[in-house]
């Protein structure tokens, strides 16, 4: 065992702070690493806050991260000390389930380890990334490609990264394909890079007009601000594909209106109180499908990274140190962010 120093909530309603937690030393099959960079998801808040109701505490939040290899057991590998590499949502899975047989461990029938507050179903807590280093399992530490002057920008793809680009693969986007993005916010912003770097016509969704211009340069084709009912009549029926990446409980049938025969809704957004109810009409009448998805595998995820390195996407990101953490959450909570926190993890000391 080791020490490593961490930042953590002791509960609901305290700020995150200076904390000791130990890691494991390396087994044969185990990679550690040094923390370099860590993003700041707003999981990381719901989870802090108990806002799920399922925190265990101390909680040391943390899965979007890029370090370095410090240590390899005895059989690993794919990796050696001295290498750039990334730990996602996962440090875990049953590994024997047909999902994980599929490569899709986040949808392991016994539950994934997460890679911060434990398995899924309820066992020993885990720590993530919000820590100066860390001992992970060789196959849930993924190759990073990316070039080192960036790798602060890489961290969020670990999460909002393969979020949103699990769902457009998933749905086939692709040339040809007309994709709405609802939301413009961490994983939003990911959504349009991503989409149109895949080749489709991106309508980017937006309450706040002040986000026209932004939209654009990220590479949006078109800006739809969604209060504005004129343009909303005018993408009515449009569009094979939304992937929604909005976090708060809002009216789903307005967006399903816009959907062509067959086409999807995916929900991404994990909001803390349930959506409203969408009428069914709004799905019956032209077939259309209301769907949600979940990060991606460790395949994917590595997919995802190669895909990403080779068009040059990163996150657009503000950096932080880490005893600014609990300020950025409540800048966070009012989207005071373009468009994602990640920590210097250099500054845990």
């Amino acid at each position: 065992m080791s020490q490593a120093l961490a930042y953590a909530a002791q509960s609901a309603t305290t700020p995150l702070a200076p904390h000791t937690i130990e890691r494991r030393t390396p087994g044969q099959l185990d990679v550690a690493l040094d923390v370099l960079f860590c993003g700041v998801c707003h999981s990381d808040l719901h989870t802090a806050r108990n806002e799920w109701h399922n925190t265990l505490y101390p909680s040391v939040p943390g899965h979007e991260i890029v370090g370095r290899v410090t240590a390899v057991g005895s059989l690993v590998s794919k990796f050696k000390v001295g290498d750039i590499v990334g730990v996602g949502c996962m440090v875990d899975s049953c590994q024997h389930c047909q999902p994980c047989a599929e490569g899709i461990e986040q949808y392991c029938e016994n539950g994934f380890t997460g890679t911060y507050n434990g398995p899924m179903f309820g066992g020993e807590n885990t720590y993530g990334g919000y820590s100066s280093a860390m001992v992970v399992r060789e196959s849930f530490v993924l190759k990073i490609s990316h070039d080192e002057a960036s790798l602060a920008a890489v961290a969020p793809l670990l999460c909002a990264g393969i979020t949103t680009y699990s769902p457009l693969r998933q749905w086939n986007v692709g040339p040809g394909s007309k994709v709405g993005i609802v939301g413009l916010g961490g994983l939003g912003h990911m959504g349009v890079k991503i989409a149109a770097a895949m080749g489709a016509h991106v309508v980017l969704f937006t309450t706040s007009e002040s986000k026209r211009a932004d939209a654009l340069r990220l590479g949006a084709h078109e800006v739809v601000v969604s209060k504005n009912a004129e343009e909303m009549a005018a993408q009515a029926g449009k569009l094979d594909f939304i992937l929604n990446t909005v976090a708060a409980p809002h009216d789903l049938d307005a967006f399903l209106a816009l959907l062509k025969l067959d086409g999807t809704m995916t929900l991404v957004g994990a909001p803390d109180s349930p959506h409203p109810s969408p009428n069914v009409f709004s799905l019956i009448l032209k077939r259309r499908r209301l769907a949600g998805s979940l990060i991606g595998g460790i395949r994917e995820t590595q997919e995802m990274l190669d895909f990403c390195a080779k068009h040059g996407i990163v996150s657009d990101i503000e950096t932080i140190a880490m005893d600014q953490i609990n300020t950025a959450y409540e800048r966070m909570l009012k989207s005071d962010v373009k468009y994602r926190f990640v920590v210097d993890m250099a500054t845990i000391g």
